[in-house]
């Protein structure tokens, strides 16, 4: 059973081109991927969870990281 923030590969396709278009940072020249990082974003909203305590062996990133992508969108 997939989890309710699990973005599969049909979803995907349909949301990809609705995100806006990250632009790397002098700190952090490799962004996060976008996929992952709305994962942890309906991970947090769905958990309730705070940003900071986003578990990192999820797999997700940084939850400030994810965070600042969230507030841009």
């Amino acid at each position: 059973m997939a989890k309710p923030w699990d973005i599969d590969d049909e979803l995907w396709v349909r949301v990809n081109p609705m995100l806006p278009v990250h632009r790397p940072g002098k700190r952090r020249p490799v962004p996060l991927d976008d996929r992952k990082c709305l994962q942890s974003i309906l991970f947090v909203l769905y958990t309730g969870i705070n940003w900071k305590h986003l578990p990192p062996e999820l797999g997700f990133g940084s939850g400030i990281t994810c965070w600042r992508r969230f507030r841009r969108a």
